[in-house]
């Protein structure tokens, strides 16, 4: 995963999948929410080498025209220029337009493989992307973007392990080339540090010199780079990471021992490393002494993010700072594709939410950059309702002055044409490009009444599509029973996450889902004949939408379960639990939270010692064509 650019798509959602939106009922630092969770970014990304590049058939042909056309000569003098950093990071968020990534490119990893002073270019073939061109990014800002976010691996060019943090000059060349290219097309670029092969991890590592080594790497680092470019104007936009500022800092794939800090911790350690970043750049003068700044939220996921443990840093320059969050919510959806559908009214009401929760920022006066968002593909269209998606999204991104950029990896804007194919996709981000909006006149005032407007039309047609297709999900004042399930190979799944909506799921599969009313015995099902079976199990439980809230205390008693109609046996001891402190939850197999919590609690009878978040064996049960369990809502002991 960390050595090789074909992760694929099932490792993506692995990556996904495994922190907050499935890792329920592991204690109370680990909220179940429907946010964007923590590794969208690096699952988006390594995955789209495979998944997303397969739109370019001729990727053979671009590396080797890649390896033998000239390398360019330009003059880029002229983009070294004093700025003007006048505005504040909320006024110039309405300059910075749509954005894009310039997706496994810069960032693809391959330290391992290749020593530090390799030619820059070489890196950014090897997640099966062609080299950046002035072509590629002109042709970018003519597709609608007017910023153009550039992930780097800059450890690719470190000698680290032997405590050389010097970065290979021609590394810092190339970026150079890449940043002019941007500010020859008169756009907004974003440079950060990203995955960079986990070397985070360092920072949650149990030796003190091991995390003392990782901070002094991170000031370096930031240091050269600051350094480097400090002549260029406010067109440069430095970013503090990626997603990795959060779980991550706990990840061994660098430091075996790392994984020592508590959640508490993580984020203690995640604000250090944004006010350093941001002390440091400063420290460099020139124009970085107030530059616009992008700080990485906790996981860039919005739940997380907007809690108080979560803290912007400080700064020495008055406005200049934008907070980075993700968002590819529902994952199964967005990211791998098993929800067949979007567009219900629960799905605008999540969308809508949880983009509303990042008000918070703007409205203390910060800029709000979505640094990743999509809703990935492994083709230049994307899937079902992807137009209701995007179009809500970016809505939401015009009421709220957000700057949106989407992640792609050569799929929807196609690199070898330096343009989008697809008709109604390269519309829809022209329409919102700061050139389509000029051609029509549109003042600040018009753009936030169309979203507005747009909001509103787009929640009637859903309401309406409810009415005549959709399964209308349960309200506050109701409990209701299902069956979360995701399958081995992320191919089908049915309302996964502590938020239940019937509509989240893949199409053809028959849901028996019964409302709660209090004590006695209860069924829910799965039947997958209509919708291929699945491949494997990743994840299943139990859910009670507002079985919290509305029966606080009660316990869940499985006892049976039937798979192809035949009961199977529990090979351990569930238990109930909340993360949200509205959804009640049984774990029957959830592969992410090792252990249960201490004050586990199980049915009258039972020994909490005993209990597992995975007390049902699923590999042994394929295919699975139907999925049965039956059990006693149990109120608690008077």
């Amino acid at each position: 995963m960390k050595t090789t650019a074909k992760r694929t798509l099932a490792a993506l959602a692995a990556a996904v999948i495994s922190l907050s939106v499935l890792a329920g009922c592991k204690g109370n630092d680990t909220p179940a929410d429907t946010t964007a969770p923590a590794e969208t970014t690096q699952a988006a990304e390594e995955t789209s080498a495979t998944e997303e590049t397969a739109a370019v058939t001729t990727a053979g042909e671009e590396t080797a025209a890649a390896e033998t056309t000239a390398p360019e000569v330009m003059d880029f003098s002229a983009n070294k220029r004093e700025g003007d950093f006048s505005l504040t990071a909320l006024e110039l968020s309405k300059k910075m337009g749509n954005g894009i990534n310039l997706g496994n490119t810069h960032e693809a990893y391959g330290h391992n493989s290749y020593s530090w002073d390799t030619d820059p270019k070489t890196f950014e073939r090897l997640w099966g992307q062609p080299n950046t061109t002035q072509e590629i990014v002109t042709g970018m800002k003519a597709a609608g973007f007017d910023t153009v976010r550039v992930p780097v691996a800059w450890t690719n060019g470190m000698d680290y392990e032997s405590g050389d943090y010097t970065i290979n000059p021609a590394f810092l060349d190339r970026i150079e080339e890449v940043i002019n290219y941007a500010i020859n097309a008169d756009m907004y670029v974003i440079v950060n540090d990203h995955w960079d092969g986990s070397w985070w991890g360092m920072f949650g590592s149990a030796t003190e010199e091991t995390r003392d080594k990782a901070m002094e790497m991170y000031i370096s680092m930031w240091t050269q780079i600051a350094e480097r470019y400090k002549d260029y104007p406010e067109n440069l936009i430095f970013e503090s990471a990626n997603e990795e500022l959060g779980d991550r800092l706990n990840d061994k794939d660098v430091a075996k021992d790392s994984g020592s800090l508590s959640t508490a911790e993580c984020y203690e350690t995640a604000n250090k490393i944004n006010q350093t970043f941001v002390d440091t750049v400063r420290a460099t003068g020139g124009n970085n002494a107030d530059r616009y700044l992008l700080i990485a939220g906790y996981n860039t996921d919005i739940g997380h993010t907007v809690k108080s443990s979560w803290k912007m840093p400080q700064d020495t320059s008055e406005n200049k700072l934008f907070v980075s969050v993700h968002y590819y919510t529902p994952a199964d959806y967005c990211l791998n594709g098993s929800i067949s559908h979007w567009g219900s009214v629960k799905q605008y009401d999540t969308m809508n939410s949880d983009l509303e929760q990042m008000t918070k920022f703007t409205d203390e006066g910060y800029g709000v950059i979505i640094g990743e968002y999509g809703v990935l593909t492994d083709g230049s269209t994307p899937p079902n309702d992807w137009d209701l998606w995007f179009n809500n999204f970016l809505d939401n991104c015009d009421l709220y002055n957000y700057v949106p950029v989407l992640w792609d990896c050569n799929s929807l804007y196609n690199k070898l044409r330096a343009s989008i194919p697809d008709e109604n996709v390269a519309e829809l981000f022209h329409e919102r490009s700061n050139a389509g909006r000029a051609a029509i006149s549109m003042t600040e005032e018009q753009i936030q009444e169309a979203a507005e407007q747009g909001k509103a039309q787009a929640y009637e047609e859903a309401q309406a599509r409810d009415a005549e297709k959709m399964v209308e999900a349960p309200d506050e004042n109701t409990a209701q029973a299902w069956i979360m399930y995701q399958s081995g190979d992320w191919g089908i799944s049915y309302s996964v996450g502590d938020t239940f909506d019937p509509n989240n799921c893949t199409d053809g599969i028959k849901a028996t889902n019964p409302v709660i009313t209090g004590e006695g015995e209860y069924t829910v099902a799965l039947d997958f004949t209509d919708a291929g079976k699945p491949k494997g199990t990743q994840f299943c439980a139990i859910g009670v939408a507002n079985g919290e809230t509305l029966y606080p205390g009660y316990i869940i008693d499985i006892k049976s379960v039937k798979i192809n109609d035949k009961e199977v046996e529990l090979n351990g001891v569930p238990y109930t639990c909340s993360d949200d402190g509205k959804c009640k939850r049984v774990n029957l197999y959830n592969q992410w939270v090792k252990t249960a919590p201490d004050d586990a609690a199980v049915a009258p009878g039972q020994d909490a010692a005993q209990a597992t978040p995975s007390p049902l064996t699923l590999s042994d049960k394929l295919p699975i064509s139907t999925f049965e369990i039956t059990f006693d809502f149990i109120a608690p002991a008077a």
